[in-house]
């Protein structure tokens, strides 16, 4: 007789591979109408050339270099340490409906976008970098932080005394329980301001990225692979130099390190919030048809196509992360290989996990040229190394068992059945993430939701680009939602905190 946990097993493994093959057609669907044409004449050509700059590396320019790298650390450091002690205050009250949807509209818009806005009240001054990794990743701290507060073991609170106060009880009976999984997190989510305080470069910061978009726009290969070489290096040595005892330290030196070379203009921060972002009709004092008639055509010209182009590029980026995931995560797990195979499968994840998806699309698109193509290997290869990474690491607690299974036989028939609803969750959970990013590549020319916002910029017109903005931050929470909604209706749980 079959129990009724066989029963919720088979129904919920079955569920899994329909909902599978529903996102490969829907991606197959939207890969049709996606353009994806290769339009340089010789794409070769520049591939060669960028493959013997990595033969030949420059670092002759080291002081630059140091700068760049030096920046690009700062402004990593104290825009994660602002937006985790703001974050960790809103987890405190992230059970308030309008704190959690503040920070679901906070966090759905990406770094770049926060930048844009705020190079337009602050210009190129260190505030401008500290704003824009601080405010998304202070709404993403709360998230998470309340999640492990939610999830915490609460018998040490439970034990004390009734007349113990919520400050002393929190900090003596939570806190040190739950201390280890804020620092993994921590920790985590500085990897990743990292790279995105390199990417501000691109915005004019003087972070990696800036270097970087000098090189390849000059066509300094050598130069662009020196470069990512120290990027590389510097993410793959975190575990050395980023030691809980030198953190205080980094902290205080790092608002010195900070270039400064601008002075904030008050006058500019007064008219940005009373007249840049006003919509125009309401500036010239027009009636409420033609407020609505700006609303309609704005919305139908620019954030309707935006949309389109967002989804059909997100959904077929979804469904290649997931493609390279599969593909790749038995290079880090101890079920396919030994030692040496699995530190040279690390590397290889490391460096695709480490190159952000903006670099790795700006890279594809001079070799390619315009088209949603470089945007979908670029997120496929970053966000699918990050969850192959994870997945090795899963299946690394699997128990080998007896099985005489090897090679492909093992991968489909005695590891991957065990571990894909853990995929699924690592996936859906990452599926948000790629939607930020897939509209933020519209900055490159890519026919996304950020081509008409830096469009509106470049116009100034940054009512326009205030209001594509919020689609894009709506168009994301909706992903979340949907994406919580489908692993909550599948039975998934994430092991690992991926925002």
């Amino acid at each position: 007789m079959t129990s009724s946990a066989d029963t919720i097993g088979k129904y919920s493994h079955s569920a899994r591979w329909t909902v599978s093959w529903w996102f490969v057609a829907i991606a197959l669907v939207c890969l049709w109408f996606a353009d994806t044409e290769i339009s340089t004449l010789n794409p070769l050509l520049e591939l060669g050339r960028m493959f013997k700059g990595l033969l030949n590396p420059s670092f002759n320019s080291l002081d630059e270099l140091g700068f760049a790298l030096l920046q690009t650390i700062a402004f990593a450091m104290l825009g994660v340490a602002f937006g985790a002690v703001i974050g960790f205050g809103l987890a405190l009250v992230f059970h308030r409906r309008i704190v959690r949807v503040v920070c679901a509209l906070l966090r759905s818009v990406h770094e770049i976008f926060w930048a844009l806005i705020f190079l337009q009240i602050f210009g190129l001054h260190p505030i401008t970098g500290l704003l824009a990794l601080g405010v998304p990743y202070a709404a993403t701290f709360a998230k998470i932080y309340s999640e492990i507060l939610d999830e915490g073991d609460p018998r040490a609170l439970n034990a004390l005394s009734p007349g113990v106060d919520s400050v002393s009880a929190f900090f003596y009976a939570r806190l040190p329980d739950l201390w280890q999984h804020f620092k993994t997190y921590t920790s985590y989510r500085l990897e990743c301001g990292l790279r995105a305080s390199a990417v501000l470069g691109f915005v004019g910061l003087p972070t990696l990225g800036y270097s970087l978009s000098t090189a390849f726009m000059e066509g300094l290969y050598s130069q662009l692979w020196a470069i990512l070489i120290v990027f590389y290096a510097l993410i793959i040595t975190m575990r050395f130099w980023l030691r809980s005892a030198l953190i205080p330290i980094y902290l205080i030196v790092a608002p010195f390190v900070i270039s400064n070379d601008s002075v904030i203009s008050f006058d500019n921060i007064h008219r940005f919030f009373t007249q840049d972002i006003i919509p125009s009709p309401v500036q010239r004092g027009e009636s409420f048809g033609e407020l609505f008639s700006w609303f309609s055509t704005l919305l139908s010209e620019q954030a309707l196509p935006g949309i389109i182009g967002t989804v059909l590029l997100g959904q077929v980026a979804l469904v290649a992360t997931g493609a390279i995931a599969l593909l790749a995560f038995p290079l880090t797990s101890k079920q396919f290989f030994g030692p040496v195979g699995r530190g040279v499968g690390n590397v290889i994840l490391v460096v695709l996990r480490s190159t952000p998806e903006y670099m790795l699309a700006f890279i594809l698109l001079l070799v390619w040229g315009p088209s949603m193509l470089p945007a979908i290997v670029a997120l496929a290869l970053h966000n699918g190394a990050i969850i192959a990474h994870l997945m090795g690491q899963y299946s690394n607690q699997l128990q080998r068992g007896q099985d005489s299974h090897s090679g492909l036989n093992r991968y489909g028939y005695a590891v991957l059945p065990r571990i894909y609803g853990q995929f699924l969750a690592f996936l859906f959970y990452r599926w948000e993430v790629i939607f930020r990013e897939t509209a933020i590549l519209g900055v490159l020319g890519i026919a996304t939701l950020g081509f008409y916002v830096d469009s509106a910029i470049q116009d100034i017109r940054f009512d326009r680009a205030v209001f594509l903005i919020l689609i894009t931050a709506i168009l994301n929470v909706l992903v979340d939602s949907i994406s919580s909604r489908i692993r909550s209706s599948l039975r998934l749980s994430s092991v690992v905190k991926m925002r």
